[in-house]
C-alpha cells in the first residue's frame, strides 16, 4: 500500500469518526420522501425541539441536498387553516454551487452601450 493510499484511507476514517450519528437514520428516513417538516425528523431522532437540535438537523440535511421550506401542506388540516410549518423538500432544479449571481454587471454594461 503507498503513502497516497494509506493517507487517503487514515482520512476517510476521520470524517467517518467525525460524521453526525444522526446522518444514517435522517437518511433511509427521507430516502423515498419529496418533502418531510422538520417537526416530524426531530420526532424520528427523539430529539426536543429546541433550535440547536434544528441547526444540527439543518447541517445534516443540506449534506442531503435537502433545501429549506415552508409549507401548509405538511400538518394535516393545513391548508384549511393558518398553520404553517417548516420542513425540507428536494429541489426540483438542480442547485447551483453559489446562490449568487454570477452576472452582476450585466446591466451597467447594456446602459453603457445605449448612451455612447
Amino acid at each position: 500500500m503507498s503513502v497516497l493510499e494509506k493517507y487517503a484511507q487514515a482520512c476517510a476514517e476521520l470524517e467517518a469518526h467525525h460524521a453526525d450519528p444522526w446522518q444514517k437514520k435522517v437518511a433511509a428516513a427521507v430516502r423515498d420522501v419529496d418533502a418531510i417538516s422538520t417537526a416530524a425528523l426531530l420526532d424520528l431522532l427523539r430529539a426536543p425541539a429546541t433550535t440547536g437540535t434544528a441547526r444540527r438537523l439543518a447541517a445534516v440535511m443540506r449534506s442531503l441536498n435537502f433545501v429549506p421550506i415552508k409549507s401548509r401542506r405538511l400538518m394535516p388540516g393545513g391548508r384549511a387553516g393558518n398553520t404553517v410549518i417548516r420542513g425540507w423538500a428536494r429541489p426540483v432544479r438542480s442547485m447551483k454551487s453559489s446562490p449568487t449571481i454570477c452576472n452582476a454587471g450585466g446591466a451597467s454594461t447594456h446602459r453603457e452601450g445605449i448612451f455612447r
